[in-house]
């Protein structure tokens, strides 16, 4: 598929999801095959990330081989489509735990940038005394020395990014993945609330006399293998969900139930502490722009509006696939609609309303209205007013999940908190 029709199927991706037709599959909604069609809607997202992965790989390359301002956009551009899939992917983390263990090495934020390249020391400074490595510009530094340890980084390649990957236990360490790539690619934001996203210049891949702010040779390299990693992280996670593949079999392993438990559980948890908590309430209080996810490229509001269409996903049965085939069979929705109609359409409005306000939100920065960072800056009564809504939306859709998790007896699901919700004054400690 080539990049303008890749384009036009990702922007349809939302209207197409939602126009969905109620309880399509009820008649044949069995615990069984709910669960066949929750690993096929897994296999294909995953699957559309990796496509869009190798398309972001190949302008990656483009950029690297000749370098040109046109290439960066281009390398931009895949790189954000590469984010449409991938956040729908995200109702499977919780729930699941070979998707929760691995989800650290391609998604893992926020990230201390000054591990990777230069910074302006000015905004970020030179030094913190929770991490050694904040600073060390591996990209400028092919010897190390850090926390009393020396480290060979003369060569860039996968070895060298996984091991600094998370380096001391510290998860701010993030060397590989999504955002570490966004970095390359942007740069630092360093516009706080007001207007703009990162501005690196596509001279910092330039050759000779081209190249800006030194070592352009190793920062091509280092965006190559992480482009790289990311596709074999993919690969992995496409096998995990094919038939016979660990995920999938997961499902079943302690029978249905658990299957559906762990359905519920990363739609509760995604909901409510995650997306509601850590990713949005969590920089509403603090008015800080560094607490948004895609905080490099501006693209928030955009991630948060995939992670609520992902949860849609789950709960309808139903994906559309970046190529525009739908992807659908028996749902959760089905399910629960058997038990109590009642509750399983309440579900559906509040998921609904959840996806509306993402929409709001995701609207008013396509259009240059305000992007995310300005939504959640202090002072700003109306952004912060229509971040909030989509905070509360998720937190009622959390409690209609609930309601499902007993009318389907599966028993007591704890899902992931946030001290932003449960307990705001511990945030300003």
């Amino acid at each position: 598929m080539n990049a303008l029709r890749l384009k036009l199927a990702v922007a349809a991706v939302g209207l197409a999801t939602l126009a969905a037709p109620p309880l399509a599959h009820a008649a044949e909604a069995t615990p069984a095959a709910v669960l066949d069609t929750y690993a096929d809607i897994a296999q294909a997202t995953y699957g559309d990330s990796l496509a869009t992965a190798r398309t972001l790989s190949m302008a990656v390359n483009r950029l690297i081989d000749d370098p040109s301002a046109e290439a960066m956009r281009a390398a931009k551009a895949a790189w954000l489509t590469a984010r449409v899939p991938y956040q729908q992917t995200e109702v499977y983390r919780f729930g699941n735990p070979i998707v929760d263990d691995w989800e650290g090495k391609v998604n893992a934020w926020p990230l201390d940038e000054g591990l990777i390249d230069y910074v302006d020391q000015g905004a970020y400074g030179s030094e913190n005394d929770q991490n050694a490595f904040y600073a060390v510009n591996v990209i400028a530094n092919p010897q190390l020395t850090a926390g009393g340890a020396a480290l060979d980084a003369s060569k860039i390649d996968a070895g060298l990014l996984q091991r600094l990957h998370e380096i001391d236990e510290i998860e701010a360490n993030v060397a590989t993945g999504y955002h570490a790539i966004e970095f390359l690619l942007w740069g630092q934001d360093l516009n706080g609330t007001e207007a703009g996203a990162g501005n690196r210049p596509w001279t910092d891949f330039g050759r000779g006399d081209a190249c800006t702010n030194g070592n352009c040779d190793r920062r091509g390299a280092y965006l190559k293998v992480a482009t790289e990693l990311l596709i074999s992280e993919l690969e992995e996670m496409v096998a995990n969900w094919a038939d016979g593949g660990a995920a999938r079999a997961a499902l079943t392993a302690n029978g249905e139930n658990q299957g559906l438990s762990m359905i519920l559980t990363g739609m509760g948890s995604l909901s409510y502490g995650e997306l509601a908590g850590e990713r949005m309430k969590l920089g509403l209080l603090l008015h800080d722009p560094e607490e948004e996810h895609d905080c490099f490229s501006d693209n928030t509001h955009n991630s948060h509006f995939y992670d609520a269409l992902g949860i849609m996903n789950v709960y309808q049965g139903r994906y559309v696939r970046i190529d525009g085939s739908v992807v659908e069979g028996p749902s959760l929705e089905d399910l629960a609609a058997a038990k109590n109609s009642k509750l399983a359409a309440t579900l559906a409005a509040d998921i609904g309303a959840t996806v509306e306000a993402m929409r709001a939100m995701k609207t008013a920065a396509d259009s240059r209205t305000m992007s995310y960072d300005q939504m959640i800056g202090e002072g700003n009564a109306a952004g912060n007013a229509m971040v909030q809504k989509a905070i509360d939306a998720l937190v009622t859709q959390t409690r209609s999940i609930e309601r499902i998790v007993a009318a389907l007896e599966l028993g007591q699901i704890d899902f992931e908190g946030s001290d932003s919700l449960d307990n705001p004054k511990a945030v300003f400690q």
